[in-house]
């Protein structure tokens, strides 16, 4: 069975030659360049760029810079950047909005249009809606001759990312420190602007899978089945720690200077080490995100807002409540002072300043946070199954405190289990933490269960 195209605040994300064609984006372009233009009619409008490296990036970059200016709406190519290269910029230009041509994490046959407003910041369920049903009604606003979008390059992103991640930490002092680090790029975006902020910082580097093919060394998502090469590589190299990122680098998993695979969890709470030491205020994080930064917080006199998955969803709960750092459990850390979105170079720096200034190393920083037992798993299932699977849930699992506001989160005394439908593929996603591994094994095995029920 065909594998629907999926819309959703994150965006357009689909199967190159399948359910995502040159078309199909050229009006999605146009649905977001008509929405823009509608609510903003009198203005000469623009939109930023950028695309990740895979091979089918630039048919769907031209496509949807087709439909953009089709609607009458100036385009600034960007060329290959990074996912928050594209929302620092937008703003800096003074932007419309922007648009990425990634998939993230996902496989290379999967490519994806994903939409930022003005702020930086992905549409509102409610906004997003708005676009969606232009596209599907084909209500396009097209211009005529003279009005068509015209189209021009920028190729300073890089440089304004760099400036703005250098500008939340001490330079010298970590430069002083002569990190010897790798990376792992996994021939996606991140790799050019990633080493040169490291040399910026006074870091060797031992890069790896750094060239921008699109062809992916290994599945891109930066998980510790999927890093143990770069482990090894770690390990060999004898360096002070390993950074991994996603495709278009919005995602940082970290491994030790032993070459242990530390994970995605980390990124967010070590950054949030640093941050609470030196101030006080409150961090946003999603609902699959592990406790430590609870943890972290309040020793801090903090809290955590918890929101929905999704970085927009994070982003406008740290707007809203004036955060100091927030993100998501996949590796996603946002620090406002760069932009409302994740961002694996203000992970880097955020994780080496923390090193710099306590001198210790990112295995101690590690067991000094503590941390919990967490499994994560995904599974496809049908509509109707993904609404019975939660009702059966709902029943079993009837004691615990629910929120219910992105599938159903319940909260237990000795852990938390999360289930809900993902934004970005056709599955849905289980994530468990405890204190304890037989406490985790408890409620996988109670979930394993309902869907087996059900799905059977």
């Amino acid at each position: 069975m065909t594998e629907p195209l999926i819309i959703s605040v994150s965006g357009m994300r689909g199967i190159i030659g399948g359910n995502l064609t040159a078309s199909i984006a050229s009006e999605y372009g146009c649905a977001f360049g008509t929405f823009l233009r509608t609510a903003r009619p009198q203005e000469r409008l623009s939109v930023s760029i950028g695309t990740d490296s895979r091979p089918s990036g630039q048919m769907l970059k031209s496509a949807v810079t087709a439909g953009l200016t089709g609607a009458g709406v100036d385009v600034i190519d960007l060329g290959l950047v990074t996912t928050p290269c594209v929302g620092i910029s937008l703003r800096e230009l003074g932007c419309a909005g922007g648009v990425v041509i990634t998939a993230s994490h996902n496989p290379i046959r999967y490519n994806g249009i994903k939409l930022l407003l003005s702020n930086g910041i992905a549409p509102s369920p409610d906004v997003a809606a708005k676009i969606k049903k232009l596209f599907f009604e084909k209500s396009f606003g097209f211009a005529d001759s003279t009005g068509c979008g015209k189209v021009t390059s920028d190729e300073m992103a890089d440089d304004r990312h760099i400036a703005k991640v250098l500008a939340i930490i001490d330079k010298e002092t970590i430069a002083a420190r002569k990190f010897r680090v790798a990376l792992d790029s996994v021939n996606g975006a991140g790799g050019r602007v990633t080493k040169t902020l490291l040399a910026e910082l006074g870091c060797e580097v031992f890069a790896v899978n750094d060239e921008p093919t699109g062809q992916f060394s290994h599945n891109p998502e930066p998980t510790t089945e999927n890093l143990a090469d770069f482990c090894r590589v770690v390990r060999a190299e004898g360096v002070d720690i390993g950074f991994a990122q996603d495709p278009d680098a919005d995602r940082l998993a970290i491994v030790d200077e032993n070459g242990g695979y530390i994970g995605e969890e980390y990124s967010l709470a070590l950054a949030a080490q640093y941050i609470f030491r030196q101030k006080t205020g409150d961090a946003a994080a999603n609902l699959s995100t592990s406790r430590m930064i609870d943890d972290i917080a309040r020793k801090a006199g903090g809290r955590v807002i918890r929101t929905p998955v999704g970085e927009a969803n994070v982003a406008s709960a740290m707007l809203e409540h004036d955060c100091v750092i927030g993100g998501e459990g996949n590796g996603g850390v946002i620090d406002l002072r760069v932009g409302p979105i994740r961002d694996s170079l203000v992970g880097i720096a955020l994780v080496l300043q923390l090193m710099t200034d306590t001198g210790k190393s990112v295995s101690e920083l590690a067991g000094e946070i503590g941390g919990y037992c967490m499994s994560k798993d995904k599974f496809p299932a049908g509509q109707d199954q993904k609404q019975r699977i939660l009702d059966s849930a709902k029943t079993t699992f009837a004691g615990a405190k629910l929120n219910n506001t992105d599938g159903c989160r319940f909260d237990f005394d000795d852990g938390w289990l999360h289930i809900r439908s993902s934004n970005t593929e056709p599955v849905m996603r289980v994530i468990v933490e405890a204190k304890d591994q037989a406490t985790a094994q408890k409620y996988i095995d109670a979930v394993a269960k309902i869907r087996d029920d059900i799905t059977s």
